[in-house]
């Protein structure tokens, strides 16, 4: 298994990397398969895992295969991200849907994921229910909709109780408010839907225009809940930018390093940046997340050892912490 020199293992978001496809793979009349782009996220130093979407990603193989393949490129699997885009009437909600038929499929769809993802040897399973929620006033009954949704989840929780299920929330896109906006409604969900193997991905982008402090979420879901997974990016705080890490808000990235330390956040580290937006080279866009974050962690560990800055923590004394960490980053 590929290796990095601190504990997380580093994954990534596989569609990053279809970037400039009919370049890259000539020939292929844009059907570039999922193990194409497995192989050519494999091209990535240091990259030891891969998210899959499911449905989308497991089109045309079965579990066996994608197993087989990604042993053959020693990348290991970090999980399943569901994708409610099968059914058009998911536009409007799937775990809130106000036919109960859809919901339903919804529902049946999840757990047709988990036990793919179990076929897989995997154990995670993230919900973004980027569907769930509503656009305009008196357009939905808001305690209907909590209800459908915490049922929902408790059901596909119940459904393989091996399987962690993770929540990502986000403020909004594509509908204008989500259910689940923000880490503090996530958690009370989430201590509705009582049951264990049930957490909270936290999202760094999805954080800053839910106008949180990352580290701060971390540390309240790990304080209520379980931190399952964390998706590192950057942004403006307007939307979901999908920018490299550490390129608008590297003190408070460095922040949340600090602080999954101190909680022994273990999992994985996944990159959900969106290189294809604009055209970058995947490769070399992976690559330079994984360095920032190399070098972000060497700062982490010098922080740590600091006892002046620990004191200032304590006396809530910014102007000293932050020429603590100023000198960390730039040189005393």
């Amino acid at each position: 298994m590929k290796s990095n020199t601190n504990a997380n293992r580093y994954a990534t978001r596989l569609n990053s990397f279809r970037v400039n496809a009919a370049q890259y793979w000539p020939g292929k009349n844009g059907k570039v398969t999922t193990f194409d782009v497995l192989e050519r996220a494999a091209r990535v130093e240091s990259l030891s895992a891969v998210d899959l979407n499911y449905p989308d990603h497991l089109e045309g193989h079965t579990e066996t295969e994608i197993t087989d393949k990604l042993h053959s490129l020693d990348i290991s699997l970090n999980g399943f991200a569901m994708r409610y885009y099968s059914n058009p009437g998911f536009k409007i909600g799937a775990f809130t849907n106000p036919d109960e038929k859809v919901r339903r499929e919804a529902i049946d769809l999840t757990k047709k994921g988990l036990d793919s993802l179990a076929k897989c040897g995997g154990s995670l399973m993230t919900l973004w229910m980027g569907q769930d929620g509503f656009d305009y006033s008196f357009q939905a009954d808001y305690d209907r909709l909590w209800n459908y949704t915490t049922e929902a989840i408790r059901e596909v929780a119940e459904h393989n109780p091996a399987i962690d299920i993770s929540i990502e929330y986000k403020p909004n896109e594509p509908r204008s408010f989500s259910l689940m906006p923000d880490v503090a409604t996530t958690l009370l969900a989430i201590k509705e839907v009582d049951r264990k193997n049930t957490g909270v991905t936290l999202d760094f982008a999805h954080v800053l225009y839910a106008d949180e402090m990352p580290a701060y979420a971390a540390t309240l879901i790990q304080r209520h809940s379980r931190l399952l997974g964390v998706h590192l990016n950057d942004g403006y705080g307007k939307r979901d930018d999908g920018l490299m890490v550490g390129t608008v808000h590297p003190i408070q990235t460095i922040e949340l390093l600090y602080v999954l330390d101190r909680i022994g956040y273990d999992a994985a580290i996944y990159f959900d940046t969106f290189p294809d937006i604009t055209g970058l080279d995947p490769i070399a866009e992976c690559s330079g997340n994984i360095a920032v974050v190399e070098a972000m962690k060497r700062v982490v560990q010098k922080l740590k050892e600091n006892k002046f800055l620990a004191d200032a923590i304590l006396k809530q004394d910014s102007v000293t912490s932050q020429a603590i960490i100023q000198g960390a980053l730039f040189g005393n």
